[in-house]
């Protein structure tokens, strides 16, 4: 998804913006992925350890470099941070727009339609993307409802 909407960024570092995508699980490969609603601190923090175990064992300089990106990832205060983090939580709706119906638990009938939206505020296109987002879970929701 990065790669789709990075023209509509440029002034970010695209290099940094892709790898912080593909090392942002890095953690849930070890705890398992827990849905962001339900992630507790307890949660957040065996992810922590978990990414600083999987950290222990790349050689230094890409330990260093990685740990740089989830620190900076944490602080969403870049704009290469501010658009990972709307990124992932718009694809997290994606996929759950993706899934069928009856495996979305009761809170994402809500959550669906809210998620995501303080991190995309910052951006008209990231808005806009969110909204079209949202009518594509509403469509769902109805569409499940009326048992077509």
């Amino acid at each position: 998804m990065a790669l789709l909407v990075a023209d509509e960024f440029p002034e970010i570092d695209r290099e940094k913006l892709v790898t912080m995508c593909l090392i942002h699980d890095f953690g849930e490969a070890i705890t398992g992925d827990i849905p962001s609603f339900q992630k507790t601190e307890q949660d957040e923090e065996k992810e922590d350890l978990a990414i600083a175990s999987i950290l222990g064992l790349l050689p230094e300089g890409l330990a260093d470099a990685f740990a740089g990106l989830f620190s900076e990832m944490s602080e969403h205060q870049t704009a290469e941070a501010k658009l990972f983090k709307a990124l992932d939580n718009l694809e997290s709706i994606i996929s759950h727009n993706e899934a069928p119906l009856d495996t979305w638990l009761p809170l994402e009938y809500t959550e669906n339609l809210t998620y995501g939206t303080e991190n995309v505020a910052y951006s008209a296109y990231l808005s806009a993307l969110r909204e079209e987002l949202k009518r594509d879970s509403v469509q769902k929701i109805e569409r499940g409802s009326a048992g077509v």
